[in-house]
């Protein structure tokens, strides 16, 4: 059963999954903090004079601050005068005084608002270098992580960084303008009472260093764990209907409650022990004050600094360990930046996918030759999926591509469309290696009808429109008749300029699927590859569009995987696929006559 915050509280830090601050600590100092706090820089240095203007901003807002207290000094001893109250220098200082203040104050406010400004911008680069990052990735690496850690990076992460840019940059450079300010006046005050702080201020210096190292992997882990439960989360989402028939929502709720654990656990790490830091310090800055009175009496005593000086000193000393304070408090919260910082700084430094030859050139008068020899693959380093795989599709061909679940048949088409390189062997393409293609016309050749549909947030037209550029509304309508999905559009409440929710969830798949098919019968590609493209639709239905599939595929070099052996009865050669190997090929009379697997497959479906 998961703990409450009070049961965690009472049992004290825990690490989650069982690790130890210190293990954490050990496995994370690989983690280039400088590195990471000089790419934050150079985002920032992006609006270097709006920095600049910030800055000044900050130093007359904070010697408008550090004034204050010398004329409040100034003051009071021409209120202590033994001749009297002198109330006219009492009212001149003090008017002053406020106005110095207020200068400070709206200062203060303007500065807040314009690094608002400058950490917008440099959020805004930050999100588009992720995202421009994500679409320079390979296939591969989306099938490695999960959608929901990504989108915790490019949301959570990017959002902690803005927080603390926004804020704790602006605390940290007030608090050392504000600290280097306030020592200069007390030494001009007093420099015999400044030896008090000889002894406390490397005492905050050496505490605070310790727990910061101890935080910092604490808040990394912070990041991970959320990205976690987010992962969980979209892909339970994304799931529910299943879920809900197979009845797993108890055991969900417990694997969420899991996660959920974690991450409480990890919050609480993190915060458990970087709330240390403030106390301590704010311990030793008021022993700091005690030490300052104690010594700035005796001194009176002795006629070495005037009551008056004593009161600006210890307001002075106020305003230099405040910011001491302060600056802990802030620097754990960057600290959790940093970490976040972290995760996405790694996601924009991902491999991206490998860049075109510099020999490559754009595939054009495209004929449609396909052929493989000796193709070897693996997903895996080790495991080979593929095996000395030898494949001849000729111009204007259809091929078929069929065999049991796992045999290799998708992954003939990821290595088609280069979202996986080969291992070993030759691709060619018109009689050229297709690595000597640039990848965007290699692509742009290839129409592709998917058995896992998706569609966008938008028009009904936008979703068919999508794969051609300035498509007419004519075209697509043509495209929709021939997939047969014109009249469901047109009983759509706006037609074609219905909006689809995301991932088209107010239809049904069979006509998500219709819709992709008009999408790849509008894109004039000179290849076509269609993986289970009707496996959604019902038998009448398929039936009807058969001969706009035909039309689709004429003059075209087709590449079909099918488990319904009946919709690939007049392909111009099908290949079996049984291991990662070709083990028969032929046409489909030529296969039945053999009696080999395709047989068995045939007999299985229809006798």
């Amino acid at each position: 059963m998961p703990k409450t915050g009070a049961d965690m509280f009472r049992m004290g830090p825990k690490i989650a999954k069982g690790t130890s601050a210190e293990e954490i600590y050990k496995n994370s100092r690989s983690i280039n903090k400088k590195g990471t706090i000089l790419r934050l820089g150079k985002y920032l240095m992006r609006s270097r004079w709006l920095l600049l203007l910030a800055l000044l901003m900050s130093v007359s807002g904070n010697i408008f601050s550090l004034i204050g207290p010398k004329l409040s000094g100034i003051a009071i001893d021409y209120i202590g005068r033994k001749d009297g109250v002198m109330f006219d220098k009492v009212i001149y200082y003090c008017a002053w005084m406020a106005v110095f203040y207020a200068a400070s104050s709206a200062l203060s406010y303007a500065l807040s608002v314009l690094m608002i400004h400058i950490t917008q911008k440099t959020v805004h680069q930050m999100r588009k270098d992720v995202y421009d990052s994500l679409m320079r990735l390979p296939v591969a690496y989306f099938d490695t992580h999960q959608t929901g850690e990504i989108l915790s990076r490019m949301s959570y992460d990017i959002d902690t960084v803005n927080t603390s840019l926004s804020t704790d940059l602006v605390q940290i450079l007030t608090s050392v303008i504000t600290v280097a300010g306030s020592f200069a006046m007390m030494l001009s005050i007093s420099p015999k009472l400044i030896l008090v702080f000889v002894f406390t201020i490397p005492m905050s210096f050496f505490i605070t260093k310790f727990i910061t190292g101890k935080t910092r992997p604490l808040f990394r882990e912070r990041s991970a764990s959320l990205g976690r439960m987010n992962g969980f989360v979209e892909e339970m989402v994304a799931g529910h209907k299943t879920l809900v028939a197979y009845n797993q929502e108890a055991g969900t709720i417990e694997k969420y409650a899991e996660k959920n654990e974690d991450a409480v656990t990890c919050y609480y790490n993190a915060d458990y022990f970087g709330s240390m830091t403030g106390p301590c310090v704010n311990f030793i800055n008021n022993l700091s004050l005690a030490l300052i009175t104690v010594f700035g009496a005796i001194l009176y005593i002795k006629n070495q600094i005037s009551l008056g000086n004593i009161s600006s000193f210890v307001l002075y000393s106020r305003k230099f360990s405040g910011p001491i304070n302060e600056a802990a408090n802030v620097f754990n919260e960057f600290q959790s930046a940093l970490a976040a910082a972290e995760r996405v700084f790694r996601l924009i430094d991902e491999t991206p996918e490998p860049a075109d030859r510099q020999d490559a050139v754009p595939l054009s008068d495209v004929q449609g030759s396909v052929v493989f020899e000796k193709v070897n693959f693996g997903y895996i380093p080790g495991k080979t999926v593929l095996k000395n795989l030898d494949l001849n599709a000729k111009p204007g061909k259809l091929v078929a591509i069929v065999g049991e679940t796992g045999a290799g048949k998708t992954t003939i088409i990821n290595l088609l469309m280069r979202f996986y390189d080969i291992n070993s062997g030759k691709i060619l393409v018109d009689g050229q290696d297709y690595k000597g293609y640039t990848m965007y016309s290699l692509r742009k050749s290839f129409a592709m009808v998917l058995q896992d549909t998706w569609l966008f947030n938008g028009t009904v037209f936008e979703n068919i429109a999508y794969g051609k550029e300035n498509a007419t509304m004519d075209e697509v309508v043509a495209a929709a008749k021939a997939a047969k999905i014109h009249n469901y559009i047109c009983s759509l409440p706006n037609g074609y300029d219905t909006v689809l929710t995301e991932e088209g969830t107010n239809i049904s798949k069979g006509q998500k699927q219709l819709l992709t098919i008009a999408r790849a019968m509008l894109l004039d590609a000179s290849m076509l590859i269609l993986d289970e493209a009707t496996s959604n639709v019902d038998i009448m239905t398929e039936a009807d569009i058969q001969g706009a599939m035909v039309r689709l595929m004429q003059n075209k070099t087709c590449f079909v995987i099918a488990h319904r052996l009946s919709t690939i009865r007049n392909a111009d050669e099908i290949l079996v696929v049984k291991d990662g190997n070709i083990v028969e090929q032929g046409k489909h009379e030529e296969l039945l006559k053999a009696k080999g697997v395709y047989y068995n497959m045939y007999k299985s479906q229809f006798m």
